[in-house]
Formats: structure tokens, C-alpha cells, sequence
């Protein structure tokens, strides 16, 4: 921003430049010009008096050598009987005379390298005499290097002032909307007690305040919702508890031991939420889970359903090296555990299902394919919340969030079997072969 505002200063200064300077130049140009034909007739005068005194040949010649012109033999006098004193006239002047003597007023005619003055003296015995004064071009144009450097030297100043005006103008403008992109990336990333000073013009000023705002409002809503969660997890305990309570008090056998199970599995992750929705918002390193031992262990968890269901349930990894992602433990088990489920509830009993682990030098993917009916349309099943078997909808939302979280993306297809095929691509967050960090 700072760079736009110096290139602005420096065309609009340009621009004054040539309005102003420009005919400054043409005006200093003639001046010049005026001063030298003054300074000419000047000493036309001089040396016409002087033949108002004397036609003394002598005498006129040394009144010629006092002039400065004459010095330089820019001077000659052309006599009424057509003698010529001084310099020799120019052809063009020579030409002009006849003019000069009939019309008896001055006349300026245009030569090789300058112009010559020709001024009529009329002479007290009668008869009209020329004095003829050679202004050359470098009299004529003697300002214009200084009027040139003057415009040059001015355009340089003004051009460095407007920048300097132009970078503190900018600097007021940069550095609040600095500090501004600083807050809103930091806020971004999670740090929600991030404040900005507003300060700047009017509109950054504004916008500083809203963001502050805004901040403040994210926080009340992140503080009600945790203690909206935390209540209605807290409310779910005592139905857990009766519910363990009577799975106790089912006679001694696996369908005990499963029930008990299951419902301190379900206590366990009530408290966990609960917990979770107490802790502090503060950034976390990241993430760091062997997806391949992830899926191994859900499909092992899912297995002892499935086979109650009849279902040929198989797992398959291309590589026992481990496939490192960038997914917390328990958000990729609840993405899994999404995905399996679906399985187990929407496709019929005795439907199989083939779980893969395909590790590519890119990245890893996790394969899920069953036998079902498949999914109609793969993009409304994935709007959360949206879903045409009756349930919640948010199952595949879950794991495409958790796969996109991760860098990585959730496709839905059709399986070797004619069911329904989801496979999560995820990169590596570390190369195979490395130790866990």
C-alpha cells in the first residue's frame, strides 16, 4: 500500500510539473530572448547617436570598438553613400536595407545562426543610414540550460517532497491496517483474547472497533455453548448410570459383559465431553495419529457387531510402516466410527464390507466398501444434517470435516460390490518410515 501511495505522489507531482514548470521554461526561454534584442537595440541607439554627432569614419569606428557587440564584429553601419563601417553586413541584411531606408523603422531579419537588427538613423545632411546589429542564437537562447535545470531540479525536490508527505500518509494508513490483518489472523488461529488498539482514519478505526466487537461476541457464544454442552452432557449421566445400574443387575454372561461395556465406554466419553467443554480455548500443537493402527482398532471394535450380523467384515493394509496424519486420536476414531456405523445400520444383515488402508507416495487412504444399496445422491448425503434413511445426517459431515481438517478430501462413489464406496485421502503430515513425533 505504501508503494501505491509514493507511485500516485510522484505521477500527480509529474503532472503539476509539466503544468506548471513547462511554461515557467517557455517564459524564462523568452525573457532571454526579449533581454538579448534589448541589449542589441540598445547598442543600435548608442552607435546611432553617435552618427547624429560625426560621419568622421575614424571616429564612428572607435564608437563601434566601444560597444560590445562591435568588439565581437557583430556590428556594421551602412553609410548614405552605401559604405559600410564595422563588420560586413550578411547577405539577408544586405537585402533588407533598401525596406529598412523607405520605411525608416526598425526591422529584424532572420539569419544563418541568429538574427540581425537593422535600425534607420536619419542623418541631419540628409540621406538615411543602417545600423546593423547580429544577435547570434546563444545570445538569444543563453537561458534556456538554466531555465532547463531550473524545471529538472524543481521537479526532483517536488517530487521527493510529495513522496516523503505521501509515505507518512501512507505509514498513518499501513501500520493501523497491520496491526489490524495481525489481530484478525491471530484471532484466526484460536487466540480469542486478541484485541486491537483502534487507531488510523476514520474507516480503519471502525473497523478495529468491530473486530473488537466481533471478538467479544465470538467469545460470550463459545462460553454459552460450552456450558450449553457440558449441561446437557451432565444431563445424560444419571440416565447412563441407571442404565449401567441395570445392566449389573443382568445374570453373569458375555451379553452382561457387552452391555457393561458399552455403557462405561458411554460414561467415559460424556465425562471426556464434559471436560473438554470446561478446558480453556488455547491453541494446541498439532495433531499427530497413525491412521493405519486407527482403522485396524475400529474395525476390530465393529467386527464382534458385524459378525453377529452375518457380515463378511475385512480389513486389508498395503504397508506395515506407520501412516502418520495430521488428525487428533479421538476426531479420527468418531470419523471412523461414523463411517462403520453407517455400514452396520444402513445396509441389510449379512451385507459385506471390505476395509482397506492404501498407502501411495502422496498420501494415505482410508477405503470403506460395502454391499448395500449405495447412496443415490452422494452430494446431499454429504450436507449435514440432511439424510433419507431417517437418521441424524451427521455421520459422513463428520468425517469429511475431520479428512478436509487434515488437508486432505472425502469421495463417494460406488463399490466393487454395487454398494456404496467412501474413501478419506489424507496427506502425510510426516513421511512413512519416520518416527512418530
Amino acid at each position: 500500500m505504501r508503494r501505491r501511495f509514493m507511485l500516485v505522489a510522484i505521477a500527480v507531482t509529474a503532472m503539476m510539473a509539466v503544468v506548471f514548470l513547462v511554461p515557467l521554461a517557455s517564459l524564462l526561454v523568452a525573457t532571454a530572448e526579449r533581454a538579448a534584442r534589448s541589449e542589441a537595440e540598445r547598442q543600435a541607439y548608442l552607435i546611432g547617436s553617435a552618427l547624429l554627432v560625426t560621419t568622421d569614419r575614424g571616429t564612428l569606428n572607435r564608437a563601434i570598438a566601444q560597444t560590445a557587440a562591435g568588439r565581437d564584429h557583430r556590428v556594421a553601419v551602412s553609410m548614405t553613400d552605401g559604405s559600410v563601417l564595422g563588420a560586413n553586413l550578411a547577405p539577408a541584411a544586405a537585402a533588407a536595407l533598401p525596406r529598412v531606408r523607405a520605411a525608416g523603422t526598425p526591422l529584424t531579419v532572420p539569419t544563418d545562426g541568429g538574427e540581425i537588427l537593422l535600425s534607420p538613423v536619419s542623418m541631419p545632411q540628409g540621406g538615411t543610414a543602417v545600423v546593423a546589429v547580429y544577435v547570434t542564437d546563444a545570445q538569444l537562447h543563453q537561458s534556456l540550460p538554466l531555465a532547463l535545470a531550473i524545471c529538472a531540479v524543481s521537479t526532483v525536490l517536488l517530487v521527493a517532497v510529495a513522496v516523503f508527505v505521501a509515505d507518512r500518509l501512507a505509514t498513518g494508513t499501513v501500520r493501523p491496517t497491520k496491526r489490524l490483518a495481525a489481530a484478525a489472523h491471530a484471532l484466526g488461529t484460536g487466540a480469542l483474547d486478541t484485541r486491537v488498539r483502534p487507531a488510523g482514519p476514520p474507516e480503519i478505526m471502525a473497523a478495529g472497533q468491530a473486530l473488537n466487537e466481533l471478538a467479544d461476541r465470538i467469545v460470550a457464544l463459545l462460553a454459552a455453548e460450552r456450558e450449553m454442552v457440558a449441561d446437557l452432557s451432565h444431563r445424560l449421566r444419571t440416565p447412563l448410570t441407571a442404565l449401567r445400574f441395570s445392566a449389573e443387575a443382568l445374570p453373569a454372561g458375555p451379553d452382561r459383559e457387552q452391555i457393561l461395556d458399552a455403557a462405561v465406554s458411554l460414561e467415559r466419553e460424556v465425562d471426556a465431553l464434559i471436560a473438554e467443554s470446561r478446558r480453556a480455548r488455547t491453541p494446541r500443537p498439532p495433531a499427530r495419529t497413525d491412521v493405519a493402527s486407527a482403522v485396524a482398532d475400529r474395525t476390530r471394535f465393529w467386527s464382534a457387531l458385524a459378525e453377529e450380523q452375518g457380515r463378511h467384515w475385512a480389513f486389508h493394509r498395503t504397508s506395515d510402516q506407520p501412516a502418520i496424519v495430521a488428525v487428533a486420536e479421538k476426531d479420527l476414531d468418531a470419523a471412523l466410527d461414523a463411517l462403520l456405523g453407517n455400514v452396520i445400520r444402513h445396509t441389510p444383515p449379512g451385507a459385506a464390507a471390505h476395509i482397506q488402508v492404501i498407502q501411495a507416495a502422496a498420501g494415505v487412504s482410508v477405503v470403506v466398501d460395502d454391499a448395500g444399496p449405495g447412496i443415490a445422491a452422494p452430494a446431499r448425503a454429504l450436507r449435514r444434517g440432511t439424510s433419507a434413511t431417517g437418521s441424524t445426517g451427521l455421520g459422513l459431515d463428520i468425517a469429511r470435516r475431520t479428512v478436509e481438517s487434515a488437508g486432505g478430501r472425502l469421495e463417494i462413489g460406488r463399490s466393487p460390490a454395487g454398494g456404496t464406496r467412501v474413501r478419506l485421502v489424507f496427506p502425510y503430515a510426516q513421511k512413512p518410515g519416520q518416527p512418530v513425533a
